[in-house]
């Protein structure tokens, strides 16, 4: 079996989301997510939240000039190779970091609207501020059917029209769209990867139960790919396989609901933290 640890250079990537207590979701199994890969993540806190799996009873938001604070500490002292972006919550938030993102670096972003418990976690107003401000920053946006139904205003029910709002969402600016089939029917669950080249499925078995933190796992993991230098449909064949290995060691709460748990991968694809004493 391989190590995470390796002489060369430590790989740095950023989410920028809520924080969940529970750990089960947001900037938590983000960075869990991350540190899978060998990746050392870094974090820019948009929300302060009080919830469990099965609930969402508080929300806070960071005001944005905190947001934006964070954001450029990291950029000023790391070279970040890939940005996720999960709850934003707030219009002000979305434009904040829209407005700091710099346009050569990498960006996944993960609509987050409603939390897998229902909790709204996206103001309606911050739906428009999404769309003129960040998508057209996307690297790729990971929306599942309900959030691509919001985001183009058409129902999604199958694949077809799993690939006519990604081709509506790459229209609106974003560089490539992966639509999530979780909340669809059938054995497998299916995602449709919409880019430039046409449209590619990525598929696992479906399991019969929802788990908590399985979007933003995914979506870190994609980002941490392209952190790792991989090419676009190389990172999301990577976050399918690692967020596909966390639904199935996802941990019951005590309440029954399941979180996300990454698994290590050890021998990453390329850098990853070094041993103590490496140059």
């Amino acid at each position: 079996m391989g190590s995470f640890f390796s002489p060369m250079k430590v790989v740095y990537a950023c989410t920028i989301a809520g924080s969940d207590p529970s750990g089960g979701a947001g900037i938590q199994v983000d960075l869990r997510t991350l540190a899978s890969l060998g990746i050392w993540g870094l974090s820019v806190i948009t929300a302060l939240t009080a919830q469990s799996p099965s609930a969402v009873r508080r929300v806070e938001p960071v005001p944005p000039p905190m947001i934006a604070s964070q954001c450029e500490a990291l950029l000023e002292a790391f070279p970040i190779g890939a940005f996720k972006t999960g709850m934003l919550g707030t219009a002000a938030a979305c434009r904040a970091v829209a407005d700091l993102l710099p346009g050569d670096i990498p960006l996944v972003i993960d609509p987050v609207m409603v939390a897998t418990s229902g909790g709204r976690l996206l103001d309606e107003d911050a739906v428009e501020a999404m769309i003129e401000h960040l998508l057209p920053r996307a690297t790729l946006l990971v929306p599942n059917l309900d959030e691509a139904e919001v985001l183009t205003g058409r129902p999604v029910r199958d694949l077809q029209e799993m690939r006519e709002v990604g081709e509506a969402l790459r229209a609106l600016g974003a560089g490539a769209v992966l639509v999530k089939g979780g909340h669809a029917a059938g054995p497998e669950a299916v995602d449709l990867l919409v880019d430039g080249a046409g449209a590619h499925p990525f598929s696992a078995p479906r399991l019969p139960f929802e788990v908590h933190g399985s979007g933003c796992c995914l979506s870190a993991a994609i980002a941490g790919g392209l952190a790792l230098g991989l090419p676009l449909r190389e990172a999301v064949a990577l976050g399918k396989n690692v967020v596909s290995g966390a639904i199935a060691a996802s941990i019951p709460a005590p309440d029954g609901r399941r979180m996300a748990n990454p698994r290590p991968v050890h021998s990453p694809p390329c850098g990853c933290f070094p041993p103590p004493g490496s140059p």
